[in-house]
């Protein structure tokens, strides 16, 4: 029996309910479909396919309780190189690119010496971080694994997410696009933020940190013409952190992150209140830049005497750095 159907009769009678299978058996399809499309043997893959199945199953059995602070898995299975192996062949490495290695070596020196760093990015992909290791694999990839992911529930809730889940560093929070939804567990998630903040200050007080966050609250989306732009940066999100770096012992600095990685997992068109969405896998270049970095309270257009007017500017001087880097890629 040839693994195809052997994978697909291991999904029909495994406990995952049928919503899932039905999501796990077509983001399978769309993968093989895709390696063959660029001659590239799925066989070599399917093992992959194997192994999420038999964690997203482990899962569905005993659900992973998250904390607000999650330290990525490395044994006995390492979901980290799990994650990156799964996505690497969808991903075009010979035309993708990195812009900004005079700052990534600035920010790894930084980390070095004991300061933290803070990545504000848009965000694309679930895959996002996979993209990430696999695009600095040579250059950097201790700085890609061990920078810490600001999660939303989604990453943590939806078993197809899981297992990619497990290999990173997490701080999990609820956004505020999902925070109200059930109303009767609002109270419950605001308590749980406010613990994972607690959290990060601790994390920037013991210094070393790199974290990356996506001021937007979510993934970049595609508009009714099919364009993707990046996400306006919400101007409470990034002072929020601003606040948090003021309250820790060790120094940090702010850097503008751009990515383009919406290809390789494209989102749905709308925000989904409803857990389980479908994923088609495409294989393409990816791109990163990384810029100088940014002076919170003194940057170009800043006005000292408006706090309130002053992050919104901030926020939009962020985001306008991030787009103008984001509009370059060669996308």
């Amino acid at each position: 029996m040839e693994l195809r159907t052997k994978l697909k009769k291991a999904c029909e009678s495994s406990l995952l309910p049928e919503k899932h299978k039905k999501h796990f058996l077509e983001m399978f399809e769309s993968y093989a479909q895709v390696l063959k499309k660029h001659h590239i043997d799925v066989n070599l893959y399917v093992h992959l396919f194997f192994d999420f199945l038999e964690k997203i199953e482990e899962n569905v059995k005993a659900p992973f309780p998250f904390s607000p602070f999650h330290k990525q898995i490395l044994a006995p299975f390492n979901y980290y190189q799990f994650g990156v192996d799964f996505f690497k062949p969808l991903v075009d490495i010979q035309n993708s690119s990195i812009t900004g290695h005079l700052y990534l070596q600035e920010i790894v020196d930084k980390l070095a010496r004991g300061e933290n760093v803070i990545f504000l990015a848009n965000h694309q992909i679930e895959a996002d971080p996979q993209a990430l290791s696999i695009l600095l694999e040579d250059l950097q990839p201790k700085l890609a694994q061990d920078t810490i992911f600001v999660a939303g529930e989604r990453v943590i809730l939806d078993p197809l997410a899981i297992p990619f889940s497990l290999g990173r560093n997490l701080l999990c929070i609820y956004s505020k696009k999902h925070i109200d939804n059930p109303p009767e567990l609002k109270a419950q998630k605001q308590i749980h933020n406010k613990k994972t903040l607690e959290l990060m200050c601790h994390l920037l007080s013991e210094g070393g940190c790199s974290i990356y966050v996506a001021p937007s609250g979510g993934r970049d989306r595609a508009d009714s013409d099919g364009h993707v732009s990046v996400s306006r940066f919400d101007p409470q999100s990034i002072e929020l952190f601003y606040l948090m770096t003021k309250k820790a012992s060790k120094p940090t600095s702010f850097y503008p992150m751009a990515l383009a990685t919406y290809s390789l997992l494209p989102p749905p068109n709308a925000v989904q209140t409803e857990l389980g969405e479908a994923r088609t896998t495409n294989r393409g270049s990816i791109h990163l830049w990384v810029g100088p970095s940014i002076s919170m309270d003194n940057f170009p257009g800043s006005i000292e005497s408006d706090k309130k007017r002053n992050r919104e500017l901030r926020a939009d001087y962020i985001w306008e750095q991030v787009c103008k880097a984001y509009n370059q890629f060669p996308l």
